[in-house]
C-alpha cells in the first residue's frame, strides 16, 4: 500500500525524482472489482501501465515491495523497454513459500468475515507471523508509523488495522492462490535487459534466499542485503533504504 513508502517521498522529490506511491487494485483508495478473477499479476502489472500512461511517462524507474515487487517483474518482463531501472525488494521470482494449509484457510475466512480477522488468526499462530523480525519487533517500540503518535507500539497497531481495513476481502482471497500457485519466472529474469537492484533485509528469512536466487539470474543485477531489517526495510532501516535506492538510481542515471 502507498503509505508503506510515502515518508520516502519527500526525499526522493528532493533528489530529483517525480516519484508516486500507488495503492494497488483492491489495496487503500484504489478500485476493489468485486470478482475474484480481476486480481492477477497480469491484470495490476497492467494497472501500472496505465497509471504510467495516465501521467504522461512513456518510460519509469520502478519498485516493487513483496507482492509488489511480483507485479513489478510482470510489468518489466512485459515491457522491458518502458522500465528505466527495477528495483524488487524482498520478493520472489515464483510461488511464494508460505505454509499452504494456512494461507488457504485465512483466505478462505477472509472471504467469509472480511479482513478483520487476520489479526487475531495471526496473533493465535504458535510461531507468530511469519514476516515478523526483530528488526520490526524494535521499530515497533522505538518510533511511531508513518500514522504518528504518541506511543510507538499503538501508533503501529492502528496502521496494521488501517491496512488490513482498506484491503479488499476479495483481493486476499484471490491473491492467494495467485501467489501461492504462481509460476515461476526466473528462466524468463535471466533475459531480463533492465539495470536492476534486488534488496532483501537480512532478516526476512521467508525472501532472502529467494532474492539471492533473483539477483543471480538476472544480467547485471546487483544485489543489497540491508542490515538490521526484516520485510520492510522502508520502515526498519530507513537511511540505509532510501541511500541505497538513491545511490543505485543515480548509477543508472548517470550511466544512461
Amino acid at each position: 500500500a502507498k503509505e508503506d513508502f510515502v515518508e520516502h517521498l519527500p526525499a526522493l522529490a528532493d533528489a530529483g525524482w517525480h516519484a508516486v506511491a500507488p495503492d494497488l487494485r483492491g489495496h487503500g483508495s484504489s478500485d476493489a472489482p468485486d470478482d475474484p478473477q480481476a486480481y492477477t499479476f497480469e491484470l495490476l502489472a497492467g494497472d501500472l501501465m496505465g497509471l504510467a500512461d495516465a501521467l504522461g511517462w512513456p518510460h519509469f524507474a520502478l519498485l516493487g515491495h513483496s507482492m509488489g515487487g511480483m507485479v513489478a517483474q510482470v510489468a518489466a518482463l512485459a515491457a522491458p523497454e518502458r522500465v528505466d531501472a527495477l528495483v524488487l525488494m524482498d520478493t520472489c521470482s515464483g510461488p511464494v513459500e508460505f505454509d499452504r494449509e494456512l494461507a488457504f484457510g485465512a483466505a478462505a475466512l477472509v472471504r467469509e468475515h472480511g479482513t478483520s480477522v487476520l489479526a487475531p488468526l495471526v496473533a493465535s499462530l504458535p510461531d507468530g507471523n511469519p514476516l515478523d523480525t526483530a528488526a520490526s519487533r524494535h521499530v515497533r517500540r522505538m518510533r511511531p508509523s508513518p500514522l504518528g503518535g504518541d506511543d510507538p507500539e499503538a501508533s503501529w497497531a492502528a496502521y496494521a488495522d488501517a491496512k488490513l481495513a482498506a484491503a479488499s476481502p476479495v483481493m486476499f482471497a484471490a491473491m492467494v492462490p495467485v501467489m501461492l500457485d504462481a509460476a515461476e519466472r526466473l528462466e524468463s529474469l535471466r533475459d531480463l535487459a533492465v539495470p536492476t537492484l534486488v534488496m532483501v533485509g537480512e532478516q526476512d528469512e521467508a525472501f532472502y534466499d529467494s532474492s539471492c536466487r533473483m539477483a543471480a539470474a538476472i544480467p547485471g543485477a546487483s544485489l543489497q542485503i540491508i542490515a538490521s531489517a526484516g520485510h520492510s526495510p522502508q520502515h526498519e532501516s530507513p537511511r540505509a533504504w532510501r541511500a541505497t535506492v538513491l545511490d543505485f538510481l543515480d548509477l543508472v542515471t548517470s550511466a544512461a
